[in-house]
């Protein structure tokens, strides 16, 4: 494993955590969040995991974002905060 790619990924997963929670608009989180979990799949990939990346490509980049996305376009992007 090549430790600074790590790294890089590793600063790249906390930023898109921060700025997930930080942001107003759901659908721009949603977006954000995506990418967390697709950088989420890049990390067990190059940690030698390629069943969990797998996974987290499918459920968490693949099939929640798009839930995520679809339950916010029936409803408002907007929070209340």
């Amino acid at each position: 494993m090549i430790w600074q790619i790590d790294l890089m990924i590793l600063t790249l997963v906390v930023i898109c955590a921060l700025a997930t929670i930080t942001i107003k608009d759901l659908l721009g989180a949603a977006v954000v969040f995506g990418v967390y979990s697709f950088l989420m799949c890049l990390l067990w990939a190059e940690m030698g995991a390629v069943d969990v990346a797998f996974t987290e490509a499918t459920v968490g980049a693949g099939i929640s974002t798009i839930l995520y996305i679809g339950a916010i376009l029936r409803t408002t992007r907007r929070s209340k905060d």
